[in-house]
This record gives C-alpha cells, sequence and structure tokens, in this order.
C-alpha cells in the first residue's frame, strides 16, 4: 500500500514523497515490460542505442583504452538524453498517446538546461570516480597498471584482498552517490520541467524515506543490466528498456501527483 511520507513545510518547493512498499519494485518492472510490449519499436530503438554504446566502449577498451574514460563521459553526458525518450514513450502510453519513435526523440527539449546539467555533474562524478581508481591501483601496484587479464587475476586472488576491498568500497560510494540523485530525478525533469537541484534532491529524499524498497530496486537493475553486460552488450535492447520505462513507474508511485 502506498501512503504519503511526513510532509515538507509548505513553503517548500519539493514535491511530497510517498512510502511504498518493499516489493514496489517488482510491479515497476512488470509495468516497464508492459511498456515495452506496448511501443516495441520505440522502446527496442533505445535499447539498441544503450547496447552500441557498450560494444564502442568495449571496442576501445581492447584497442585504444586511454580513450575509454573520455568516451564513457560522453556516453554519460548523452545517457540522460537517451533515457528521456525512454520516460517520453511511457508518458505516452499511459495517456493513451502516440507512441511513434519520432515522436520521443525531442523529449529532451522540454527541460533542455535541467537535463544538460544533470548529465554534466553525472559525467563530473564519473572523472572522479576514474580518478579515485586510478589513485587506488596506484597506492597498491607500484610496479605500474596491470593488463585486464592481470587485474581479473587479482580479483579472484586471496593475495590482494585488501585492494579488492578498498577498489569495491570506492565504486560503491560513487555508485551509490549515483543512484541516489538518479532514482527519479530525469523523469521528475521531464514530467515537471523541475530544475536539477530539486529533482536530484527530492530523489534523495525518496531514497530515504524508501530505503528497503529502493535497494530491492538497485538490485534488480545490476540484475537486468548485468544480464546485458553478460551476454555481450546484446541483452541490453531488451533490458535498457525495460529498466527505463520502469524508472517512469517508480517515479510515478515515489513522487505524488498533487503536491
Amino acid at each position: 500500500m502506498i501512503k504519503p511520507a511526513p510532509p515538507m513545510p509548505s513553503a517548500s518547493p519539493f514535491p511530497l514523497v510517498m512510502t511504498v512498499a518493499t516489493t514496489a519494485p517488482l510491479r515497476w518492472i512488470a509495468k516497464g515490460a508492459g511498456d515495452l510490449r506496448a511501443a516495441p519499436v520505440a522502446s527496442l530503438f533505445y535499447g539498441v542505442a544503450f547496447a552500441t554504446m557498450g560494444w564502442m566502449i568495449y571496442f576501445v577498451f581492447q584497442n585504444a583504452y586511454e580513450y575509454t574514460s573520455a568516451l564513457t563521459a560522453g556516453f554519460l553526458l548523452l545517457g540522460p538524453f537517451l533515457c528521456t525518450g525512454l520516460y517520453d514513450i511511457s508518458r505516452r502510453v499511459e495517456r493513451g498517446e502516440n507512441t511513434a519513435l519520432v515522436a520521443t526523440l525531442t523529449a529532451w527539449r522540454a527541460n533542455l538546461g535541467a537535463f544538460s546539467l544533470f548529465a554534466l555533474i553525472l559525467t563530473v562524478i564519473m572523472l572522479i570516480w576514474a580518478r579515485a581508481s586510478l589513485v587506488t591501483f596506484a597506492l597498491f601496484f607500484s610496479s605500474g597498471m596491470p593488463t585486464l587479464t592481470g587485474f581479473m587475476a587479482r580479483i579472484v586472488s586471496v593475495e590482494h584482498w585488501d585492494f579488492v576491498l578498498t577498489w569495491l568500497a570506492i565504486g560503491a560510494i560513487f555508485a551509490g552517490i549515483v543512484y541516489a540523485i538518479s532514482v527519479v530525478s530525469v523523469p521528475m525533469m521531464l514530467d515537471r520541467g523541475t530544475d536539477t537541484v530539486v529533482a536530484a534532491l527530492t530523489s534523495i529524499r525518496a531514497l530515504l524515506v524508501n530505503p528497503a524498497a529502493l535497494m530491492v530496486w538497485a538490485a534488480l537493475i545490476a540484475m537486468l543490466i548485468g544480464v546485458g553486460f553478460a551476454t555481450l552488450f546484446i541483452g541490453l535492447v531488451v533490458t535498457a528498456p525495460i529498466v527505463g520505462h520502469a524508472t517512469w513507474h517508480a517515479y510515478r508511485e515515489l513522487v505524488s501527483r498533487d503536491g
């Protein structure tokens, strides 16, 4: 059962955040899959776009790894705009409107400034994360950066457990920050024309009000995206749109339409 969280002060620009059941993410996934079935062509287009991004990063890492961070940063700048298309599809399905691909490609124009700032924030966080990761490698591997094979060997070796724990802890901190500001922010900016700061802070509050449900949601996202990675990004063609559509439904249940 969905119920409202304690309200913010009346003068607050923040909308009312709802409390949802721990099992709510399962419903979001089911609704996301329903949106994929309702608009398969447009949804799968975005899935192919995300899969292509994965293939490009993999190819660059294999052949010119020094450009991997720059390419990843570029995709992080592009990501919120692609996600906006998926959210717009779900909104159109919800309203019974046209879900043709062309109609969703420019949904980001509705709040370009906020989307651009949010994309920039994600990119800056990623670059700081990459720098922190390099520092961690430098502290533990004075002989130089390990190769990909060497890195994987160290990951599964108990000899370097201190490095593994440190590296994972740093990654978890940055991933947590990104997740906290991203739970409902982009669909909220699309739907309400909200600025980046209000959307990000509302997202953080939604996480604080619903920690159990949103940890389940994080695990489901990791599982679905992990399937995409495990299938050489082919699975992302389907799983990425489902996650995108489900995120719209998460926003709909976590943020009151009235407040």
